[in-house]
Order: structure tokens, then C-alpha cells, then sequence
């Protein structure tokens, strides 16, 4: 007995008793600093890596359990894999359940012992008891590799069909995870997933309705499949009837209605069927009408039950009146108390105005009352919204509740809320002197958040309004006199004053009181911009070229002119000091030139033109220079040479170290040609234009011209003309989606009849304004192309005015012509990007 007491002794001291879970959570807790904790984590992980060395079968599961615990605190527990495989081949249930979620946690695709799981799931997926089939599913919806998926695949779709409602839930859930994963498999669930919407469970239902959406979103041809052949519609209109008409059951009701996660789901469902789909349309706009007015809207369960009939009827081919009673949704939850609704309520509306404007416009004082919320969000929000709602009708009002958010609003939004009345109050001002008016009030009011585009936009309307030219700058003098220190205002302002400062002095002006002011007055005022520290250089430029202007307006005041000019030669600040230096030779030397140089300036159109650096020659001289070319006409040119590829833009591929930027159309290999063959062939650098003949030495040192041959030169000097087209060659619609239109019309104006001049005219016919839209394209290798520059980058809304640019292509092979397009524009704020491919070019383009 001494001897066997021994014994036992031995082996306890051996092998002691791991502590259980709750007792090392709750020295874990007890550890004051990390330090502590760190110690009490790495002893126990010491002690569990004894006892997995041991074999221990008795307390691997307790041991897994806190190795797991361990691993959700962050530390390393991947040595663990194999034990949790050993749980899950047992036989007890306690042990799988904690085997499989060890899997869960520790394994993915990328490791081996992954693919160890299979043959256990394989086993477990077949259990009679169905809990250990659940758990097996869970496993295999999380951790699936693409070939797992492939391997069990069938043995999901055999679940599918049995009888157990428990076992279909969890199989429709495995199902879904495994078309995620491989859409490949999608069509071996059709026939199961179709059978289960005729279930009574509404877990199972909700599992085939997740998994027949997740289809329908990966597969166009399973979509029509589900919408022509089985007929789909209809019977989701009968689930949701039934749902909707069903009383109180305890099993399913939330806050008094009947399932509301199932009722989000088939309405989810819905909109992907009934997208572009007038039957399936028509067949579900009754049952969304009495969703719309029979759910109830005094819990949050009713608003998202609301919020997604709203998405769907804005997103199918509904009824006019149906598309009312969503709009009409989404002003109820505007006055909601909730912020969270209240911005989901916005943003919708901001996403379906062009959809239907007027039923929108409705709502437009509720809109603006939003400005003044004290969620950022929702103000945000709002103002993108207020500006979509503004038109020739409501301009008036809707600007002075802007304005006026512009004075109370965050510094953040001063800049982007300048800029979109001042771009607003031109597409919508009803007179001029409103114009005026109003772009001056953005001016006084933002001050420095005033961005430059709108500096110009005002000196372009100043210049082009004549009877308003005296008034504008009186008051922008008034202005100056009262603040010093908005360096937007005084640009304005001394531009005007130097262009217009005769009409200041006169006392002459209609439409106010007209203005006392003397040449010395207004020599004080631009002589206080020059010597404040708070100007900027610009704006001390500004003022320099005003003083000079004056020269010729004024009579009195000419020496003291010739005096501050003079003390500004010799400036700190070079450009200060090379317009005063020219300006005082100028009255030295050349002052018979200086009236005729100062002259008032003539009307200013905007620029459709690149604004290209100092020394920089015109766009076809750098064809004919370097054989390069910008299609982006808001980019200056770099001074350092780089890649202009527009395979970066269009690709997002950086190919800045390929080869020349011209590629001559004898030659079929370039530096990154494969990389452009495996593309599909087509060529889409900058660099695609008419190939140069290599200069001589003579050119290079001279700055002269390289030489062209004729054909070449007739190329591209010949001018780029928006005309209807050449008769007998059809126009062509080249891209048309969301409202946004390209058209192609042919011309053959140049000598080599291997030139083809194409006119671009792209147009808006949404009900939202596009800005910062640019037009790109590309064409294969043995193709050349060259864009020139565009009329504008704003497309109007309602067709109401289009952007026009001129494309030379020259074909010498004379084969079918094949063209990538990319547009980019702005739509109330947000980026957008559409490409598209045209290949059905008129025949005769090249035969």
C-alpha cells in the first residue's frame, strides 16, 4: 500500500490539475498592470503546452477553452490548431463544440492544417444528431477555402432538401457563404433554393431569401432566370401579403409588427428583381403601396421597414403616384426626432431628387430647416440638397436662406457652400444686378474660405455686365474701406477699381447713391493694401497693377502714381519689384505706349483653354515638339518630364518608366507592350498622337520646330471645327447611362484621307448639374489619336447645354476602329468615374 500511495503521489505532483476557465479569467481581471498580466498569461501558457505535450485526454478540453480565452486577449495561441482538431474528432458533444470553435477562430485557408478540416466536417455535416451537423455548417460558413467549398459543396445541397427546418436554416446560411466564395457553384443551389421559399419557418425563408439576393447580385443570367422562368415576383408578393395581413404572433413580432428582418429582406429582394423590369414592376406595386401605409411609424422597427419600401419603389419602375407617396415618406422623417433618420431621410432624398424633382421640391422648407441642426451630418447633407433643389423659380429665396447658412456656418463648409452659390446664382440668376448682388454678399461674408474660382467668376461677370460697371465698383470700394483684411474681396476689388476707377470718381451711377470719393482717396486705399501685412503677394500684385492702370483714369494724381511705383522697384518680393521696374520704364521710356498698353480690358470669355507655365508654347506646338499631349486641360504641364500614360488614369497602373510617349504605328513593341497586349491590345498613353520625325541637332539647339513631314504638319495644323458632320457618315451614340450622353458625328476636313476629325458632344439630361467633367479616350496601337482641348467641363442640367471636343484619329491600316472611353465628373459632390467601350464606328470611316 506505502508503495502504491507513492506512486500516486508521483503522478499528481506530475501531471497537477489545470485550474478551470472562471479561475483564470478572474486572476487575469486581478492583475493591476500589464506587466501582471502578461506574467499570469505566459505561466498558464506554459502549463497548457506541458499538458499538450502530455497527451492529456482528460482536461484537453478545459485547456483548449482557455487557450481560446487567451487568443481573444491577443495573444499568440496558434499552437493550439492540432488540439482543436483532436476535439473535434472526438465523440462527445462538449468536446467537438469547443474543437469547433477553435477552428473558427485559430484556422483560414492559408494554413495546412486546414485541410485536415475537411474529412471532419465531411463526417459531422452526416451526424444523426442535428446539433452536431450545426455545428459543423457554422464551421464550414466561416472558415471555407475555394476548395473545401468545391468538396462539400454537394453535401450542402443534399441538407438543403431534407426535412429538419433546423438543419435547412443552417445549410441555406452554409450556402450563401459558399457562393460568396465560389460563385462558380451557384447554379447547383438553384433547384433547393427555390423549393425553400415554400417553407413555413421563417428562418428558413429568410435564409433563401438572403441566399437567392446574394445570387441574383453576383449572376445577371440567375437574375432573369428567377424573374422570367420561376416566376419569382409573385410569390415574394405572397410571402409579404401574408406577413403584412397576419395577426399578432409572439414567435415573430417586434414591437408589434410581423417580422420585420423578413419583411427587409424580400423588399431587398424586390428592388434587385424589379430594377428596368416594367412586368415585375407592375406586378409588386400594389403590395409596396399597402407596406407604405400600413406599417406602423412610431418605433424604429416601422422606419426601416418604411426606409426600404422607400429604396424600392424610388428603384423600380413604379407608379408616378407611388413614387409621391415615397417622397412623402421621406418628409415625414425629416420632422422624426431621431438624427439618425433624419440624416438617412436626407440622404435618400439627395440620391432620388432627379427622379422626382417636384414631389421632392415639396419638401424644400422642411429641407432647409435642416440647415440650422446642430449635427454636422445633417447640415451637410441638407446643403447638398438645398443646392439640388434650387431653380429659375425659387433662386431668390433658396440664396438668401444659403447666404445666410454661409454666415452661421462651420469653416469647413464656408469653401464648398462659396462656390456652389456662386456657381448657382449663374445658371439661375434672374437679372444681373441679383448676379452681382449676391456674389459680392458671398464675397463679404466667407472671406479667405473664398476659393479663386470665384475671384474670377466675379471680374468676368463686372466686366462683361456694362451698365452695372459703376455700380459693382462703388460698392466693392465701400467694401475695401470697411475691411482690409479678405484677401478675395480686395482682388476683386482693385481689379475693378484699376479697370473702372474713371466710373468711381465721376459721381455718376443709376442704380445707387452715387459715391464721393477723390483720385487721392482711392490712391490712400490701394496704398494701405500695399503696406498692410495681412495682404498676400497676389493681392499686392493686384494692387500694384491697379495703381498702374489708374495712370491713365487719373489726371490729378499722376506723380504720386510714378512715386509708389518707383518705391516698389526696389521690393523684397521679386515679382513686386520686376512690375514696378517695367512699370516706371515704361513711363521713362516708352510713355507715348502707356495709354494704348493700359487700356480697358475687352469682355473676357472663360477659358475653355489649358493654363499652361510661363515659356510654355500652345497644345499643337507640343505635339509637333515632344509628340505629347494632355487631355487633361486642368493639369498644367510638369516641368520635369514625366509619364503621362493615361493607362495610370484609366487602370490605376503606374507605368511612368515605359518607353517614349510616342510609339510610331510600323512599330507593334514599346516598353510595357505586353503589359498593354494582355489588356486587350489597346494602347492608352497620352502618347497615342501622330508620330514626329526625329530633330535634327540644328532644331534641338535653335528652339526651332523638329522636322515634319507634310502629311504629318497638314495633321495637325489643320484647325479643329465643330461642325454637324461629313453627309453620308452617321452619328453615333457612343456612351448613355445615368442621364450622361456622348455623341460621335464624322468629318473628313484633312488632306490625308486616312484622318478622321470626330466631334464629341457630351450632354446632361439628369435634373442635377455635372461639374468637373473631363472626356478621355484611347484606341489600339496601330491607331494614333489626338484630343485637343474641350469647350468646357460643366454640363448643364435638362439638356441645356453640352461640352464639345474635337478628336483626330488617323487609321493607316484602315481597319475597324475600336475606342475606350473614360468620363470622370462631380455629381453633387461625390467623384464619379464611368468607362465604356465603342466598336460600332460607321463602315465607311475606313473603307
Amino acid at each position: 500500500m506505502e508503495v502504491l500511495r507513492a506512486a500516486g503521489n508521483w503522478a499528481s505532483s506530475k501531471m497537477p490539475t489545470p485550474k478551470r476557465l472562471r479561475d483564470l479569467i478572474r486572476e487575469i481581471r486581478s492583475a493591476r498592470t500589464a506587466a501582471d498580466e502578461r506574467s499570469v498569461v505566459n505561466k498558464e501558457c506554459a502549463q497548457i503546452r506541458s499538458t499538450f505535450r502530455e497527451e492529456d485526454n482528460t482536461y484537453r478540453c478545459r485547456n483548449v477553452a482557455k487557450m481560446l480565452y487567451i487568443h481573444m486577449l491577443g495573444y499568440p495561441a496558434h499552437f493550439g490548431q492540432l488540439e482543436c482538431l483532436k476535439l473535434i474528432a472526438s465523440p462527445k458533444f462538449t468536446d467537438k463544440r469547443i474543437g469547433y470553435l477553435g477552428a473558427m477562430l485559430l484556422l483560414d485557408e492559408r494554413t495546412d492544417v486546414h485541410l485536415l478540416v475537411t474529412n471532419c466536417l465531411k463526417n459531422d455535416l452526416g451526424h444523426q444528431t442535428q446539433y452536431v451537423a450545426h455545428l459543423a455548417l457554422s464551421t464550414l460558413g466561416n472558415i471555407c477555402s475555394t476548395e473545401m467549398s468545391r468538396d462539400l459543396a454537394g453535401e450542402i445541397e443534399r441538407m438543403l432538401k431534407t426535412s429538419n427546418a433546423y438543419i435547412k436554416k443552417k445549410a441555406g446560411l452554409c450556402a450563401f457563404c459558399i457562393v460568396r466564395k465560389v460563385p462558380d457553384l451557384m447554379e447547383m443551389f438553384i433547384p433547393a433554393t427555390r423549393a425553400l421559399l415554400n417553407e413555413k419557418n421563417h428562418g428558413v425563408l429568410l435564409t433563401a431569401v438572403c441566399l437567392i439576393t446574394e445570387m441574383c447580385r453576383l449572376s445577371h443570367d440567375i437574375l432573369n432566370h428567377f424573374r422570367k422562368v420561376k416566376k419569382l415576383v409573385p410569390q415574394l408578393v405572397r410571402i409579404l401579403k401574408n406577413l403584412i395581413m397576419s395577426g399578432y404572433s409572439p414567435e415573430h413580432d417586434v414591437s408589434g409588427v410581423s417580422d420585420p428582418f423578413l419583411q427587409v429582406k424580400i423588399l431587398r429582394l424586390l428592388r434587385i428583381l424589379g430594377k428596368n423590369d416594367m412586368e415585375a414592376s407592375e406586378t409588386m406595386n400594389d403590395i409596396l403601396a399597402q407596406v407604405a401605409t400600413n406599417t406602423e411609424t412610431s418605433k424604429n422597427v416601422g422606419n426601416a421597414i418604411l426606409y426600404e419600401t422607400v429604396l424600392t419603389i424610388m428603384d423600380i419602375k413604379s407608379e408616378s403616384g407611388l413614387r409621391v407617396l415615397a417622397v412623402n415618406i421621406l418628409g415625414r422623417f425629416l420632422l422624426n426626432s431621431d438624427k439618425n433618420i433624419r440624416y438617412v431621410a436626407l440622404n435618400t432624398l439627395l440620391k432620388v431628387v432627379h427622379a422626382d424633382y417636384n414631389a421632392v421640391q415639396r419638401h424644400r422648407s422642411t429641407i432647409v430647416d435642416c440647415l440650422k441642426d446642430p449635427d454636422i451630418s445633417i447640415k451637410k447633407r441638407a446643403m447638398e440638397l438645398s443646392f439640388a433643389l434650387v431653380n429659375s423659380n425659387n433662386a431668390r429665396g433658396m440664396m438668401k436662406e444659403l447666404l445666410t447658412f454661409l454666415e452661421k456656418c462651420e469653416p469647413e463648409f464656408k469653401s464648398d457652400v462659396c462656390s456652389n452659390i456662386v456657381s448657382t446664382a449663374d445658371r439661375y440668376s434672374p437679372n444681373r444686378r441679383w448676379h452681382i448682388d449676391t456674389v459680392m454678399k458671398v464675397l463679404t461674408t466667407a472671406g479667405d474660405y473664398v476659393r479663386d474660382d470665384v475671384v474670377s467668376t466675379l471680374i468676368q461677370l463686372v466686366a462683361s455686365a456694362d451698365t452695372l460697371q459703376a455700380y459693382t465698383v462703388q460698392q466693392l470700394f465701400k467694401a475695401m474701406c470697411d475691411e482690409t483684411s479678405q484677401q478675395p474681396l480686395l482682388q476683386v476689388g482693385t481689379w475693378c477699381v484699376g479697370e473702372y476707377g474713371d466710373l468711381l470718381i465721376s459721381g455718376q451711377c443709376e442704380e445707387d447713391e452715387p459715391l464721393q470719393v477723390t483720385e487721392n482717396e482711392v490712391i490712400d486705399v490701394l496704398e494701405q493694401i500695399l503696406v498692410t501685412s495681412t495682404s498676400t503677394v497676389v493681392t499686392k500684385q493686384y494692387a500694384v497693377t491697379a495703381i498702374m492702370k489708374l495712370s491713365t483714369r487719373f489726371t490729378v494724381s499722376l506723380p504720386r502714381i510714378k512715386q509708389v511705383i518707383a518705391y516698389y522697384g526696389t521690393s523684397t518680393n521679386t515679382d513686386l519689384q520686376q512690375r514696378s521696374v517695367e512699370f516706371s520704364a515704361l513711363f521713362d521710356k516708352q510713355d507715348h505706349m502707356r495709354s494704348g498698353l493700359l487700356e480697358k480690358m475687352p469682355l473676357i470669355e472663360k477659358s475653355n483653354t489649358t493654363s499652361l507655365p510661363n515659356g510654355d508654347t500652345n497644345e499643337e506646338d507640343n505635339l509637333l515638339n515632344s509628340g505629347e499631349t494632355n487631355n487633361q486641360p486642368q493639369i498644367q504641364q510638369p516641368v520635369q518630364p514625366q509619364s503621362t500614360n493615361i493607362l495610370d488614369d484609366l487602370l490605376g497602373i503606374d507605368l511612368s518608366s515605359a518607353a517614349p510617349a510616342t510609339i510610331a504605328p510600323a512599330k507593334s513593341s514599346s516598353s510595357g507592350g505586353e503589359l498593354l497586349d494582355l489588356l486587350g491590345g489597346l494602347d492608352m498613353s497620352a502618347g497615342s498622337t501622330f508620330p514626329p520625325a526625329q530633330p535634327n541637332a540644328f532644331g534641338m539647339l535653335d528652339g526651332m520646330l523638329p522636322m515634319q513631314s507634310t502629311e504629318q504638319m497638314n495633321l495637325l495644323n489643320s484647325q479643329p471645327v465643330m461642325t454637324n458632320g461629313t453627309p453620308g457618315i452617321p452619328s453615333i451614340t457612343a456612351f448613355e447611362k445615368n442621364g450622361l450622353k456622348v455623341d460621335f458625328s464624322f468629318e473628313r476636313t484633312d488632306p490625308n484621307p486616312t484622318v478622321t476629325s470626330i466631334n464629341v458632344a457630351a450632354s446632361n439630361s439628369s435634373l442635377t448639374p455635372l461639374s468637373d467633367f473631363v472626356f478621355q479616350a484611347a484606341v489600339p496601337k496601330s491607331f494614333q489619336l489626338q484630343l485637343l482641348s474641350p469647350s468646357g467641363n460643366l454640363l448643364p442640367p435638362n439638356n441645356s447645354g453640352t461640352v464639345t471636343q474635337v478628336l483626330k484619329i488617323n487609321n493607316p491600316q484602315k481597319q475597324p476602329i475600336r475606342m475606350r472611353l473614360r468620363m470622370t465628373y462631380t455629381l453633387n459632390g461625390t467623384p464619379i468615374t464611368e468607362q465604356g467601350e465603342v466598336s460600332n464606328f460607321p463602315d465607311a470611316l475606313w473603307q
